[in-house]
């Protein structure tokens, strides 16, 4: 099976001939949300597993609503699992599944991409905003 060209792959309509749309879209936008690319890299950082509470610190300005929406999307993508701990008070822990370890990279290109860039990116929008 011949591989596509880069140019083949970065090209959205491409990518849309090339498997279900709508997934891909749908998947995209789970993925690229804040909320999702903080807890991902906080949950690493914390060593792949930790507690609600561990997270909530670790994530700032997350509510705990959020969270709990975003770590329970996550577990149902199979990004992370959920354990119950059966004591009192209970205890839950949420850890990286291997499919959620591989989107670390991407992820974590990401952020590096942004930090690289925020500056350029701030000053073209202040050019823009002052025509």
């Amino acid at each position: 099976m011949k591989k596509p060209s880069k140019a083949a792959q970065l090209d959205p309509a491409a990518i849309c001939r090339s498997s279900d749309p709508l997934a891909v879209r749908e998947l995209l936008t789970k993925i690229g949300d804040k909320w999702t690319i903080f807890v991902v890299l906080s949950l690493d950082l914390l060593g792949g597993r930790a507690r609600f509470s561990e997270l909530e610190r670790a994530v700032p300005g997350i509510s705990q609503r959020m969270l709990s929406a975003t770590l329970k999307n996550l577990e149902r993508d199979g990004l992370v699992i959920r354990e119950v701990f059966a004591q009192v008070p209970p205890r839950v822990e949420y850890e990286m599944t291997d499919l959620g370890k591989s989107l670390l990279r991407p992820t974590q290109g990401l952020v590096d991409w942004a930090k690289e860039n925020w500056k350029q990116v701030r000053e073209t929008q202040l050019r823009y905003d002052a025509r």
